[in-house]
């Protein structure tokens, strides 16, 4: 019998991310809007979907963890406190070139969605994250990994 993994879709989303930011270059991310746990400014949605520009200068307090994305960012001066599940993100690319992944091809285990709240309800406003930054979350500088030998 095959060990079970988790989803590779986080770590592909790292990954492009960090790949992005390290060619000066800004990454988006497309979001399925209908999702029950995406909170998003509904006000940006286009057909179904809404394109949120995650690079370090727009958003503040961005958490990547392996169940969502989330961060506070500003639209027309109004700041909000957005909450994306992984499982709702479909691409991440480079604004300028268009560089990037369809994240679609990277499937999320059955219970993905189960798994981010036990509750079962969205998370509260804020997600739980304090805004000193300390949420755990990449926020650049050293890894967390080691080299052992």
């Amino acid at each position: 019998m095959k060990p079970k993994m988790s989803s590779s879709r986080p770590y592909v989303l790292r990954a492009f991310n960090d790949w992005i930011v390290d060619n000066g270059l800004t990454p988006h991310i497309v979001v399925d809007a209908d999702h029950p746990r995406a909170e998003i400014p509904r006000n940006y949605v286009q057909d179904g979907k809404i394109v949120l520009n995650i690079a370090p200068q727009a958003v503040k307090d961005l958490v990547i963890d392996n169940k969502t994305v989330q961060f506070d960012a500003r639209f027309r001066g109004i700041v909000h406190h957005i909450y994306v599940p992984i499982s709702a993100i479909e691409v991440i690319y480079a604004q300028e070139n268009d560089n990037g992944m369809m994240l679609t091809d990277f499937p999320m285990s059955a219970d993905a969605d189960l798994e981010d709240d036990d509750s079962g309800s969205p998370p509260p406003s804020g997600g739980g994250k304090s805004s000193s930054g300390s949420g755990g979350g990449k926020k650049g500088g050293r890894s967390h990994l080691r080299v052992i030998k």
